[in-house]
């Protein structure tokens, strides 16, 4: 499968949790870091979604956020994955941020100059990837 999608992370279904319109997803990734995907019920259906199910999950960089400084704030987003920034490579538009997680995944997110500039983001220095459960997109090995 070819695709434009950044962030590729596989891992194993550990839980879902079937609501009346969604199913949240509880996806632990190879290197450790939990991820949470929100879908419609059809699609965890189609897609067989159970404990213990190898999937796919995908998130475009653009709709990753960078955090520097956690301390007093509680977010809504249920994806918050710490790390250490290992690459900012500025583009004529945006930057394009790594993250490097402890488990080995990386995370790339694309945000402002400005932001780059503002949150004094360099390799080495730690940095937590931020998302919402409803932009991930899971898929199963066909």
């Amino acid at each position: 499968m070819k695709i434009s999608a950044r962030n590729i992370f596989r891992g194993t279904v550990d839980a879902v949790r079937t609501g009346a319109v969604n199913s949240e997803v509880d996806l632990t990734l190879s290197g450790g870091e939990k991820l949470v995907a929100m879908i419609t019920n059809e699609s965890a259906q189609a897609l067989g979604l159970a404990a213990g199910k190898e999937a796919v999950a995908l998130v475009k960089a653009s709709s990753v956020l960078v955090m520097t400084d956690e301390a007093g704030i509680r977010l809504s987003a249920r994806n918050c994955l710490a790390g250490t920034v290992k690459a900012v490579t500025s583009g004529p538009v945006s930057a394009e941020v790594t993250i490097a997680l402890t488990g080995g995944a990386e995370v790339h997110a694309t945000i402002t100059h400005n932001a780059a500039d503002e949150l004094g983001l360099e390799p080495g220095s730690p940095a937590t990837a931020v998302f919402k459960a409803s932009s991930v997109i899971l898929g199963v090995p066909a």
